[in-house]
């Protein structure tokens, strides 16, 4: 995450800052970041490409789920013992092994679900996460998007307050079910990357990133 205050603007620290972060790594690894319409054309310039998108949607009071009776599935709070799973779910998801960062993010949620089949095995995840302003919900790891849905109304029918959750691009019928329950969209930052042509290959099983600072 890059940010300049407003009185130092212009004077080149945004990119002095993210070429540090650049150099940090060899030329070989991949690097991705979410970027704002005003950091947008710096990136391009250090060589970024934009190869896909996500969508914020924003809640202001989120409508629940009137019935579940048709999920079959069993939703868990988080057990130390299930981390194994979650991560290698999140892998396949992310493309990136982030075992320290789901560690230190599951401490911060409010709340982390997981979605367990008929046999114990963790199949899906979900974390909220409560800031100043907004309950943030992601990481969303599902198989599909009916359970994709259910874990976001778990996460957030309780909530009093505004939610929100960025999606990646490929989930049109996940994004209907989010419009059909007073989320709106406000914008659609563009995912660039360096040092490759596209992204880590993916299992289409991301429904919510953790946020735009962390992809």
């Amino acid at each position: 995450m890059v940010i300049v205050h407003e009185a130092y603007r212009g004077m080149g620290l945004g990119k002095i800052v993210t070429q540090m972060c650049i150099d940090t790594v060899s030329k070989d690894t991949t690097i991705m970041l979410i970027a704002t319409e005003q950091g947008k054309p710096l990136y391009e310039k250090m060589g970024f490409s934009a190869v896909d998108c996500v969508q914020k949607y924003l809640c202001d009071r989120y409508i629940p789920i009137q019935s579940n009776d048709k999920m079959e599935m069993e939703i868990h709070t988080f057990s130390p013992k299930d981390l194994a799973q979650i991560v290698t779910l999140d892998e396949r998801a992310v493309g990136a092994k982030r075992k320290k960062f789901l560690i230190n993010r599951i401490e911060q949620a409010k709340e982390c679900l997981t979605v367990k089949d008929r046999d114990g095995t963790v199949i899906g995840y979900g974390l909220s996460i409560l800031g100043p302003v907004n309950l943030i919900l992601g990481p969303i790891v599902a198989p599909n998007f009916e359970i994709a849905c259910l874990l976001v109304d778990k996460l957030a029918r309780n909530h009093q307050g505004r939610v929100r959750i960025d999606v990646p691009s490929g989930h049109e019928e996940f994004m209907l079910f989010l419009e059909q329950h007073d989320f709106y969209k406000v914008s659609q930052p563009s995912v660039m990357i360096i040092n490759s042509k596209q992204l880590p290959p993916r299992n289409g099983t991301l429904y919510g990133i953790a946020a735009q600072v962390f992809g």
